[in-house]
């Protein structure tokens, strides 16, 4: 088992090694950490283009100078054309919005316009790098090429028959007409002129400027219900992150329309556990642990259902659903014997998580997403920008929560973890992978919060997973191998329906973790399952 990164004066996790390279090479230059993460995300978006893209949304959850936790959503809203009505007539789609092509290409992509509100958070704390050297990275990558990762190389592959029809995949993602294989230098120049073009004009060029119009011209022609005012209409929000108090210390996540609830939800319900029955939850690899998670998942999951949606659309208050009292029943709702009955979940997605904490204590959690691999699959010809598919995460049934309407943000299983312990200590941690986010957010959270284990440890360590994510389609509770023979007897005999996956399998998302001790002393750890890396100096 390799052992936890440490550092001094700043430190940063990602899912591709060069993306947590970026970061601290701008805390290196007396950037702060909401600075290195412009930085990150730009890279990742140029490194890992099969798990994200600028043509996606954001979320960010960031602990200021005073400790104040704050956050930006950069999650799109649906074109102004886009309704039922316009998709069953003009379109003739009525069972649900597929998954690829101009159909599915329906919100505006706010990852951009976050990272435009998150320049402004950094100057008014003090940060002075700008935005041509926060892109200089990604800029640089773009042009002069990456090597494909082995991700990459198999996600292109087994994505190919679907996507190859799809305007612009086939001259994007494939070299000199063959997929690339892997270690092979990828360039991106169409995307490399419009990442100069924003670190010369600005982020807002990309809603309201020449970007904005080749942008909107390019979706009109690939089928897109997108048209320019939509992006001149959007703007990133700034935002309160939902925050619960418990026995351990204070959780903050992301407002709706992100799952940022469920993951406290989850959290909320498993502190209220531990305290009833401490002894029977004292090993996390034990099938009493998982099962009161996986229980507790469920509980969350039935109130996400139900209500999570773009806020302006829901009929209560996030805030009001993580009263004390509504985790009370919940946690009274669990049998600690028996599974409760699970039924289809929602379809995967994928996406990146990175974090970053800068030596006076700023701390940044970190979420950026397309969707599915590779969004819908467009890829526009003016500027090279991979457009999201979080729109067909809408439905077209009128009595659905989640229904679509015009300039309505749609369901995210995007969250972003961010804590700090009764103790003072401070992590930000995250994960991909749809269902599987606040599971592992919550398993993260868990073996370091209350079992006390170093972030590496907890990183490698076999993990679980109830529902779909990105790579397995099934409904199932997935377990790593290296789970102990009794603790996979035990679940199943509790009637859980148990599927099992590799000892290392990267279904169960590619996390990561950074701790921020009372000394000021940085611990952070990578997933194993991703190309991923910690930086620190």
């Amino acid at each position: 088992m390799a052992m936890s990164f440490y550092g001094r004066r700043g430190m940063a996790v990602a899912p591709h090694s060069l993306a947590a390279e970026s970061a601290v090479a701008v805390m290196r230059e007396g950037g702060n950490a909401v600075e290195a993460m412009i930085a990150a995300a730009a890279t990742i978006a140029v490194v890992y283009p099969h798990m994200n893209s600028i043509g996606g949304d954001g979320f960010w959850v960031i602990r200021g100078p005073k400790g104040v936790a704050g956050g930006i959503d950069a999650a799109g809203h649906s074109a102004a054309l886009a309704s039922i009505d316009s998709y069953a007539k003009d379109r003739g789609i009525t069972g649900s919005i597929p998954f690829r092509g101009g159909d599915a290409a329906l919100t505006v992509a706010g990852t951009v316009a976050g990272w435009g509100r998150a320049l402004e958070l950094a100057r008014s704390i003090g940060g002075r790098v700008p935005l041509s050297r926060l892109l200089e990275d990604a800029i640089w990558y773009a042009d002069h090429g990456v090597p494909v990762t082995h991700g990459q190389y198999k996600r292109v592959l087994a994505k190919f028959d679907e996507l190859s029809p799809v305007a612009g995949f086939v001259d994007t993602f494939l070299v000199d007409g063959v997929v690339p294989q892997e270690h092979a230098l990828f360039k991106q120049p169409r995307l490399a002129q419009t990442l100069r073009t924003i670190a010369k004009k600005g982020c807002d060029d990309f809603y309201r400027g020449g970007l904005a119009r080749d942008n909107a011209a390019d979706l009109e022609r690939l089928g897109s219900p997108i048209r320019l005012n939509d992006l001149q209409s959007y703007r990133a929000q700034l935002v309160n992150p939902l925050t619960i108090q418990t026995t351990l210390g204070r959780l903050w996540n992301m407002t709706p329309p992100s799952q940022g609830l469920v993951s406290l939800t989850i959290l909320g319900i498993m502190d209220r556990l531990a305290q009833q029955n401490p002894r029977g939850l004292d090993d996390p690899m034990s099938a009493r642990f998982v099962h009161a998670q996986v229980e507790a998942t469920k509980q969350a999951f039935l109130v996400r259902d139900q209500h999570l949606t773009d806020p302006a659309f829901m009929s209560v208050s996030p805030e009001s659903l993580l009263a004390p009292s509504k985790l009370d029943a919940m946690a009274a709702a669990i049998d600690w014997d028996r599974a409760a009955p699970w039924g289809k979940a929602l379809d995967p997605g994928d996406t990146i998580w990175m974090g970053a904490v800068d030596q006076g204590g700023i701390a940044v959690s970190f979420i950026q997403s397309i969707y599915h691999e590779f969004g819908s699959g467009i890829v526009l010809p003016s500027t090279g920008v991979n457009w999201q598919n979080r729109g067909c995460g809408f439905s077209l049934n009128p009595s659905h929560i989640n229904r679509l309407e015009p300039r309505k943000r749609p369901f995210h299983t995007l969250n972003a973890g961010l804590t700090e312990s009764s103790d003072g200590r401070v992590m930000v941690y995250g994960t991909m992978g749809g269902d599987g986010q606040p599971q592992t957010q919550a398993c993260i959270y868990s073996r370091v919060m209350r079992f006390g284990l170093d972030p590496q440890a907890t990183l490698e360590m076999p993990r679980w997973l109830l529902g779909r994510t990105w790579g397995n389609p099934s409904d199932t509770l997935k377990l790593e191998s290296r789970f102990p023979a009794e603790t996979v007897a035990r679940l199943k005999a509790s009637g859980h329906d148990v599927e099992m996956l590799e000892a290392m399998d990267e279904s169960v998302g590619h996390a990561g973790a950074i701790v921020r001790e009372t000394s000021g002393l940085l611990v952070g750890g990578f997933d194993p399952r991703s190309n991923g890396g910690v930086a620190a100096f």
